[in-house]
């Protein structure tokens, strides 16, 4: 098997910590030649694990892009915002890119993105993970075999976990729109994908509704302070940062604050950085929970639930077809005949890659597919991932006007007369 090589810009939790770890334990399939991060801990705690030298280490992407091409590929990890300037350079240099979720949160970049890979005929894969994973590849299976007769309607759940949504969307990256994404693209992207993927079928309307209702400052307790640690209801918040950051059960996430885990580091984080704040006084503004409503080709139609406020952070399908139904959730897909009364369940082995498999599952099928490509698509390319971003985006701007609905086809010419316009000659 042909070792390919690769450069990793943006050495963060998913670069660094989902996808790289395939080079170390397949260095026979998969080399890191250099990497291109902003946090200096960062870059060399990555340069040392994959002994990459100090003249392949960058700052920035712009240097690193601007060299002759070095390898096969380019693994694109930074923020949200932070996509469109190296996706492109890469693109046009001729790597094949691996691009984390979402492509972008402007709809003129995502096109943009979509039709650079056309033209410089190059594989852009989105990190839309969930298609990998033993338990959503058991699902399409199903419905592909017919076993549930045709599809009427699905309900898909995703359920946070209060935990998660403090940390990264009240505290974290994620937290304001402006600055990153809305909720339904930072976050539920995914869950769009899923959704196309599954019912295969052009989505024609979308309505949502939902809100910020509990994380701001109207919601603070009376005493609360500014930040956790100088709080005196601290010991009464189910949302306390010390309560999670110093429990061995949530330690690992102050990686995102501090380099070193032990509980000083860990304190001194809580008081100097944004994860140490009240959740109620946190700058953030993207939304806690929100449905959506979608209408596909054919009458078929799915109702997705996003919502911050639950236990576990998981998934839960039901899927309603015309011979039978689908239930999956965690761990296993229940598939129930209407004929015969029959209950077939599927158990789905627990993962060690992160994401249910789907980490490692996707840089897997990524390779076989630039060590054959031949022009083909890959199962999560731009194209598909520009008709799941653009129901995301109509799903956000339904909200923002009152639920209105909105027509995909027209969103989607409108989005594009806007990109042909802006690149007509002034």
């Amino acid at each position: 098997m042909t070792q390919l090589k690769a450069i990793l810009i943006g050495a963060g939790a998913r670069g660094a910590g989902g996808y790289a770890p395939y080079a170390l334990d397949y260095p026979h399939e998969l080399e890191f030649v250099a990497v291109a991060e902003a946090d200096p801990v960062r870059r060399l705690r990555f340069a040392e694990k994959h002994g990459i030298e100090p003249e392949q280490c960058y700052e920035s992407w712009e240097p690193l892009l601007a060299a002759e091409r070095m390898a096969d590929i380019a693994v694109i990890c930074t923020q949200d915002r932070m996509h469109y300037g190296p996706t492109m350079q890469a693109l046009r240099q001729k790597y094949h890119v691996l691009l984390e979720k979402p492509m972008s949160p402007d709809p003129g970049e995502c096109l943009d993105m979509e039709q650079a890979a056309r033209d410089h005929d190059r594989l852009l894969t989105i990190c839309h993970v969930l298609r990998y994973t033993p338990f959503w590849s058991t699902i399409k299976r199903v419905i592909d075999s017919g076993a549930i007769g045709e599809i009427a309607s699905i309900q898909l759940n995703e359920n946070v976990g209060y935990w998660h949504i403090a940390h990264s969307f009240v505290r974290g990256n994620w937290n304001h729109s402006d600055k990153a994404s809305p909720m339904i693209l930072a976050k539920s992207c995914h869950d769009m994908d899923v959704l196309s993927w599954l019912m295969d079928k052009q989505c024609m309307r979308v309505s949502s509704y939902g809100s910020l209702m509990h994380f701001h400052e109207g919601r603070a307790p009376e005493g609360s302070a500014d930040r956790c640690l100088d709080c005196a209801v601290e010991p009464d918040c189910p949302y306390s940062a010390p309560r999670f950051y110093l429990s061995d059960q949530y330690k690992g996430w102050a990686g995102h604050f501090t380099p070193e885990l032990t509980k000083a580091s860990i304190i001194q984080g809580l008081r100097e950085t944004d994860y140490g704040r009240c959740v109620y006084r946190s700058d953030n503004n993207v939304v806690d929970h929100q449905v959506v409503n979608m209408e596909f080709e054919g009458g078929a139609t799915a109702m997705f639930s996003m919502c911050g406020f639950t236990f576990e952070q998981e998934r839960r399908i039901q899927i309603m077809g015309t011979r039978g139904e689908l239930r999956g959730e965690e761990g296993k897909v229940t598939v129930f005949d209407f004929l015969t009364h029959q209950q077939t369940e599927i158990a789905i082995p627990s993962q060690a890659s992160g994401h249910g498999g789907g980490d490692s599952g996707i840089v897997r099928s990524f390779l076989k597919e630039v060590r054959g490509y031949n022009g083909q698509e890959s199962l999560t390319s731009a194209s598909a991932s520009v008709r799941s971003h653009l129901m995301a985006f109509a799903a956000e701007e339904s909200r923002l006007h009152q639920g209105k609905s909105i027509d995909l086809n027209e969103f989607a010419k409108a989005w594009t007369t806007r990109k042909q316009t802006a690149e007509q000659p002034k």
